[in-house]
């Protein structure tokens, strides 16, 4: 095994790898332990495995934008979405792209590294309840602060 494959294999962080059209190619041991499919389950299906449905136009829309312009916001900022396990349940992954080219700067994968990022969604989402239900007590409106 090389270095590279047991970086893949040894990584903390989920490594999924998906063809321009969407088709799971690498799926490492990580995936396998943040959304519970197995890689023989996982590669050669397409990424709704792990998108929720009612996410999918958005992020499909997304993707091939950047299938079409070959450029990513996401190789240096994080982005935060929903995903889905297995076994249904949901949780919130953080996670930050990159795109292997062609020599002609044509995309022939992307590849992402992922985690699962519930506990802070989760503290961050008590936090602006709390933030509102302390704004409706002092009198204030909803989301304004003075």
């Amino acid at each position: 095994m090389t270095l590279y494959e047991r970086i893949i294999q040894h990584s903390a962080d989920a490594i999924v790898v998906a063809s321009p059209d969407g088709t799971i190619t690498l799926w490492n041991p990580a995936a396998e332990r943040l959304f519970g499919f197995a890689a023989g389950e996982a590669i050669g299906k397409s990424l709704d495995l792990i998108v929720p449905e009612r996410h999918r136009a958005r992020h499909w829309a997304g993707y091939r934008e950047v299938m079409r312009t070959a450029t990513t916001q996401y190789g240096t900022q994080v982005l935060r979405v929903p995903a889905i396990r297995k076994d249904g349940s949901t949780l919130s992954i953080a996670f930050t792209v990159g795109m292997l080219k062609a020599a002609d700067g044509r995309v022939e994968a992307i590849f992402a590294f992922l985690r699962d990022d519930s506990e802070r969604w989760n503290t961050e989402r008590a936090l602006r309840q709390k933030v509102a239900e302390l704004e409706k007590a002092a009198g204030a409106e909803p989301g304004t602060r003075t």
